[in-house]
């Protein structure tokens, strides 16, 4: 009997529902905190052992609070500090001072949290309020935590009326940076604003700008929701919907909310989720998700990034992948020795470490049975084995959770001990300060410590934070349930994130190819974007011809710079490339043959005129006015080289100015053949005849008409000289034609044609005059066909290419080749060159028809 009721009494004391809202009572049955070491300095630790209190609805009475849920992680986080504590202690950071410390429950609440303070600070269990709380000297000097920032938020505001410094490892909401209203607070994670960049910069780096938010109902969440959706604004990231859970849940009286949310998310199209809320509130939405096998892509905030519980919870491995930024974290083998060793110290107290010796070691049936309750997970399977639970241990609180997410708390301590060190004036070998001092001292120096810890400096900025960064996690598959993997990091001084892209598995596509979660797909470079409704929503257009886009996703096309251009829905601008008659093309390469083979001929004639120059016939047929008729030819065909290549003002001029002068004496030598003709054989009165016997000199007519000429082409030379054409192109035009234009007004060149088209006007009517003429000494049938078929030509040539500027270009799309106006141009006046050469030729021959 006596063996049950034993039994009995140890199975009712280790159940999480009984504890106390107040941890115990002392000897006086005054209430006091949970835990407790007395020391020279007092330390309070205010952290949540527990989850959540019992009926806190339906309480309307100031009655204790009833705690349950007991919670792992801020227990270990907890136990972290107290092992620095001792660490401080055993290394003589602070010679001849203890370090103490008190911790107390807030049960994951800030009523309870600020019920703590009071026992804190209360002296014979009281405190006595002043107007100048200068001198105000608690026992407690400085405060660890709390974990949740809504409860910090409201300890800091209670605490700032004494200036006692509260120094959190896990809140982050970017409200407690304010130090206007929260002086006291400082913390060594950075704000959530960073926290919001980090997952910014995450959802950039793997071009995700679809995504669903599901935050909790209190100063945290809405702080951290707004912080987000201000970076994703800037980083063109949009919400896809906005779901909000309460702060107080539990998954039975909340379960409508949940399957709101869930019901959310699961019609909707972003594929991530970003969910700012407490690990027991994404317990919940996951079974959601495992229920309707849903796989999504969770971001997860610092509070559950690294949630031991939700790994190991069953289907974790249906609800798709997982990640999220943890602070930074750092293993120690001297802490994982004492999770293996844990004692209550002589010297104190910790009913928390009693508690979850009786958890984890006590025998309970009900825990061996089936629809076990939820504290039965922590218990061991040998508890029935044990006689006394609070003599054991072993590895289970190493083995199951992540002990280095606890480093922060370890560096809080350091923190307050370098702190204290200024405070209390020590050296190496003594502190010579007074230990009862006003905790205000403390804070000032709090807020300039700057140390090294496990290789890692730490230090305040101007508002209370720490920015060493995060750890970027993946939960990854190991059996049934997941383990945590660091795949990258965050560093806040740079706002600079680096991921190990390789090593990524993805669950959401069975590989490691990145998944896609985008409203609309990315437009390519050559296309911008059309906003439909949200930033994120649009369509993609081609950018139009002269404009582009070079890079993914931008809003406005560029246009191209000057002498480039780009089709429709291209990505960059080509230089228009420079049309001209290049040497090494075809067209120009047959212009040059023909050429040549025209000063092959002319030199042919030429030898024969010098051969025969003293036979009758070549006599006769004034053999010194056919030479220089080749010599002007030369020169026209001479004219031809200087289309060739690349035109530039030199060409330019040359080229028009070698063909009119050659060609003006060519037609001058046919014109006074002509009249010679006309005089020789039509009628005329001997007056008239003799008279117009004087005119004919055909060496002064020739140079005169020549001379006349070179004035033409000096005054145009003058007045509106022939230059490289400079007229923007079409803007459908890829090609750039380098092409000569022939003055501005075009007059000089006008006159020029229209001077030699007048001497050719003129040898025609002579030569037509003359047709008569007996055949055996004509050859007016010869001048009469060159000058008309010239005269024809250059006609075709001004009505087909007026000489005006804007049509002496190429218009051509790149669908379309068609021959340079320049080549056409020049192809015309050689064609027209060529043909009066070859009827010319036989005049010059020794067999030619002359008597």
């Amino acid at each position: 009997m006596a063996v049950v009721l034993w039994t009995l009494r140890l199975w009712v004391a280790c159940l999480p529902v009984l504890v106390s809202g107040c941890d115990v009572m002392d000897h006086e049955g005054s209430h006091v905190c949970g835990a407790r070491v007395p020391g020279d300095v007092m330390v309070g630790l205010m952290l949540p052992c527990h989850g959540s209190i019992q009926n806190l609805t339906a309480r309307t009475r100031p009655e204790s609070y009833q705690c349950s849920d007991f919670a792992l992680v801020p227990f270990v986080r907890s136990l972290a500090a107290i092992h620095a504590i001792e660490e401080v202690n055993a290394a003589g950071v602070l010679p001849g001072i203890y370090l103490g410390y008190m911790m107390c429950d807030t049960c994951s609440h800030s009523s309870k949290a600020l019920q703590n303070v009071e026992l804190m600070l209360a002296h014979n269990h009281s405190i006595h309020t002043h107007c100048d709380n200068t001198d105000y000297r608690p026992e407690v000097k400085a405060v660890l935590g709390a974990r949740y920032s809504e409860t910090s938020i409201s300890v800091a505001k209670l605490l700032s009326v004494y200036m006692i410094p509260l120094l959190s490892s896990t809140s982050s909401s970017p409200a407690l940076s304010d130090k206007l209203r929260y002086p006291v607070f400082l913390r060594t994670v950075p704000s959530d604003v960073h926290q919001t960049r980090a997952l910014t910069q995450l959802m950039v780096h793997f071009s995700w700008n679809w995504v669903g938010v599901v935050y909790r109902d209190d100063d945290y969440g809405k702080a951290a929701l707004q912080s987000f959706l201000q970076d994703a604004q800037r980083a063109n990231v949009c919400a896809a919907y906005q779901e909000v859970l309460p702060f107080q849940f539990h998954p039975q009286h909340n379960a409508a909310e949940v399957q709101r949310v869930a019901r959310q998310i699961c019609s909707s199209s972003a594929q991530v989720v970003l969910l700012l809320l407490k690990p027991e509130q994404v317990k919940a939405i996951f079974k959601e998700m495992i229920k309707t096998n849903t796989k999504k892509i969770w971001i997860a905030s610092d509070s559950w990034a690294s949630n031991g519980p939700l790994a190991q919870m069953e289907g974790i491995n249906k609800v798709g992948d997982i990640l999220g930024f943890m602070f930074i974290s750092g293993k120690s083998k001297s802490f994982d020795n004492y999770l293996r060793n844990l004692s209550v110290p002589p010297e104190g107290y910790n009913h928390f470490i009693e508690e979850y010796k009786n958890l984890r070691f006590n025998c309970t049936p009900e825990c061996f049975q089936n629809n076990t309750p939820a504290y039965c997970q922590v218990k061991s399977p040998k508890a029935c084995e044990f006689s006394d639970p609070q003599a054991q241990n072993d590895d289970y609180l190493v083995e199951t959770l992540d002990t280095g997410e606890a480093f922060l708390e370890r560096v809080a301590v350091w923190a307050v001990a370098h702190a204290l060190r200024k405070v209390l004036d020590c050296s190496s070998s003594l502190c010579t300060g007074q230990t009862d001092f006003p905790p205000w001292k403390l804070l000032e120096e709090l807020k300039k410590v700057n140390f090294e810890y496990e290789n890692q400096t730490f230090y305040f900025d101007d508002k209370g934070d720490s920015l060493n960064g995060y750890d970027l996690l993946m939960w990854t598959k190991e059996g049934n349930h997941r383990t945590f993997s660091k795949i990258g990091r965050y560093r806040a001084l740079d706002e600079c994130i680096q991921i190990d892209d390789i090593s990524l598995d993805w669950y959401t596509t069975n590989n490691s190819t990145v998944p896609v979660c985008r409203c609309s797909e990315r437009c390519r470079p050559g296309f911008f974007k059309k906003i439909l409704n949200v930033s994120c929503c649009y369509k993609c257009i081609p950018c139009d011809e002269g404009s582009f886009t070079d890079d993914w996703d931008h809003e406005d096309c560029k246009i191209c710079p000057n002498d480039t251009w780009c089709l429709q829905g291209q990505d960059r601008c080509l230089p228009r490339r420079e049309v001209y008659l290049h040497w090494t093309a075809a067209h120009p390469i047959a212009i040059m043959a023909a050429t040549g083979f025209g000063f092959l001929l002319l030199l042919f004639v030429l030898i024969l005129f010098w051969f025969y120059r003293e036979s009758s016939v070549m006599k006769r047929a004034e053999v010194s006015i056919s030479t220089v008729m080749v010599a002007g030819l030369s020169v026209s065909f001479a004219s031809v080289i200087c289309f060739m290549g690349k035109p530039c003002i030199h060409l330019c001029r040359a080229r028009q100015v070698m063909y009119a002068v050659g060609f003006t004496m060519c037609v001058s030598c046919v014109l006074v053949k002509a009249y010679r003709t006309f005089l020789a054989f039509l009628p005329f009165g001997q007056v008239l005849h003799r008279r117009m016997n004087k005119l004919y000199q055909p060496a002064t007519i020739i140079i005169v008409l020549t001379f006349l000429q070179g004035v033409i082409c000096g005054l145009w030379l003058i007045f509106d000289s022939p230059n490289v054409d400079q007229t923007t192109p079409s803007q459908l035009n890829l090609k750039k034609v380098v092409q000569c234009h022939e003055g501005t007004t075009y007059i000089g060149f006008g006159i020029m044609l229209s001077y030699i088209a007048l001497l050719a006007l003129v040898g025609f009517l002579l030569a037509f005059k003359g047709r008569k003429v007996p055949q055996q000494f004509s050859e007016t049938g010869y001048i009469i066909f060159s000058m008309l078929m010239y005269l024809f030509v250059w006609s075709l040539l001004m009505v087909s290419h007026p000489p005006n500027s804007s049509q002496l270009q190429m218009t051509e799309s790149p669908k379309q080749n068609a021959l340079d106006v320049e080549e056409q141009r020049l192809y015309s006046r050689v064609s027209a060159e060529k043909m009066y050469f070859d009827r010319l030729c036989p005049h010059f021959s020794p067999v030619g028809h002359y008597p």
